[in-house]
């Protein structure tokens, strides 16, 4: 894995590897290494899980023999940045993924997952509910007087990058781009004509550590846009991505990073 380097004002840091399938080893090295320190410092780690093929890879290494028994797995506790307004057990849900390839597998207890729960019927009482379970995880952490108490602060926060720019369910000129007091909403994504539920960019980058996981040459000129190119976070939303007091860390692989320089 090559690091491209450090830029000390945000404190983001760039890594490549090879291929996909190194990318996906390179980022559950670093997932079993950070929950391996809060779980010794703090006696728990709380991650928050994203979607797509790139994390769908990294679930399945996690739950295989070299790296299962790194962790004690009951002390990790598992949420969502993003859902689909599917049923659970839907082929497009995120949930159904990360429990088909990761919580099943290692049988994780039911009480360390956290999903959106969209069987309920009413959109917006899906998003209230997970608001009050982002609140509760505030109220059981002691706050650092660095970190901002109204929104909780998440030991690692996965997230992808779409082509179009997005991560978690963050489009363009959506609403949700613009929430600054509410922790999780419901989102009209117009350009698919549905609904989304996401957590939003206070919690995000209230984060102790986010990892961009990103593969693939389709993503280059996107990646090579959120991180080199012009400010433009109602078109690029990522790059609202900017932590407050934590670490952002763009795992990518050669072909995703293609396009970017190495000063």
């Amino acid at each position: 894995m090559e690091k491209f380097g450090i830029d000390s004002v945000l404190m983001r840091e760039l890594r490549t590897s090879k291929n996909a399938e190194t990318l996906a080893r390179d980022v559950a090295d670093l997932f079993v290494e950070i929950a391996f320190n809060y779980i010794q410092k703090n006696g728990r780690f709380s991650v928050v899980l994203s979607g797509g093929s790139t994390p769908k890879a990294l679930y399945s290494l996690l739950a295989g023999e070299d790296y299962r028994s790194g962790l004690d797995w009951s002390r990790v506790f598992f949420y969502f940045g993003d859902e689909r307004n599917v049923l659970p057990d839907d082929q497009r849900s995120n949930f159904r993924m990360a429990d088909e390839t990761l919580f099943r597998p290692l049988r994780i207890e039911e009480a360390n997952v956290f999903r959106w729960k969209t069987e309920v019927a009413e959109p917006e009482t899906v998003a209230a509910e997970y608001r009050q379970l982002l609140t509760e995880l505030v109220d059981s952490k002691i706050a650092d007087a660095c970190v901002s108490t109204q929104f909780p602060q998440f030991d690692l926060i996965l997230l992808g990058l779409g082509a179009d720019g997005h991560t978690a369910s963050l489009f363009s000129d959506t609403k949700a781009l613009h929430e600054t007091d509410k922790s999780a909403v419901i989102n009209w994504v117009s350009q698919m004509e549905e609904l989304r539920f996401t957590i939003t960019f206070p919690v995000i980058n209230n984060a102790a550590n986010i990892a961009f996981l990103v593969s693939g040459e389709d993503k280059a000129s996107t990646v090579s846009d959120v991180i080199e190119g012009e400010y433009r976070p109602n078109d690029l939303p990522a790059q609202r991505v900017q932590p407050d007091h934590g670490k952002l860390i763009w795992m990518l692989d050669d072909a995703a990073a293609a396009l970017l320089t190495k000063d």
